[in-house]
């Protein structure tokens, strides 16, 4: 693999994404970068920024009672759900703050949500967060999942984003497809790198990668 490249956010040039050129297997996809946001989720100062870039996409006319998270962003959502607050969001738990939860996968790759926290969706308007949207998939299923539970779609914000909507719902990404220009994923089975009989770098998912020796 290449070493890392950064692209700087266009409207936020203290946010950066870090990228890995390479041949990367996903759960769904072959893609030819990671995109790791690695730091992003977990410092500190980097998970601000980019929770106050996020922010600015909802008015005050937005309600938030619940901020659905995946992929490790919890420490992005406390931030966000800060200045969410501070922007006058309206939220209608009666405690007028917001509730910052994560899905559970189960043994059988189900998303659930246990009975201590059904209340935290159930009637709620709720936001999801996630590091990265690709093919949609995972949103899709964090989404029917929400709505299972009783829960109301407000938003859906994302570092990165492939797709511009899902059900309908605009997507509120920090970086887009324009940003990584030459980023490609492909089926399995349409992969062109494999294709072209470049070995495979590394298995990664939201959590990570792991480089294959």
């Amino acid at each position: 693999m290449q070493e890392i490249k950064k692209i700087y956010s266009k409207r936020h040039p203290n946010i950066v994404l870090r990228t890995i050129p390479g041949h990367f297997v996903t759960p769904s996809s072959h893609v030819n970068y990671y995109l790791d946001m690695t730091l992003l989720k977990s410092r500190q100062s980097e998970a601000l920024e980019v929770a106050r870039a996020m922010a600015e996409a909802y008015v005050a006319s937005t309600v938030v009672d619940t901020i659905v998270c995946t992929e490790g962003c919890e420490v992005i959502g406390a931030y966000l759900s800060e200045f969410l607050t501070k922007a006058g969001v309206l939220s209608m738990n009666a405690h007028k703050t917001i509730y910052i939860t994560t899905p559970e996968i189960n043994s059988a790759g189900q998303i659930m949500f246990r009975e201590n926290y059904k209340h935290m969706i159930k009637d709620k308007h709720v936001l999801l967060l996630m590091a990265a949207a690709t093919t949609g998939n995972t949103m899709n299923r964090v989404i029917d999942t929400v709505v299972y539970y009783g829960g109301t779609i407000s938003g859906i914000s994302a570092i990165f984003s492939a797709v511009n909507k899902i059900h309908g719902i605009p997507i509120n990404a920090l970086f887009t497809m324009t940003d990584v220009a030459d980023y490609k994923m492909s089926a399995p089975d349409q992969c062109p790198m494999c294709r072209e009989g470049k070995p495979i770098d590394a298995l990664a998912n939201a959590y990570g990668y792991s480089l294959i020796q």
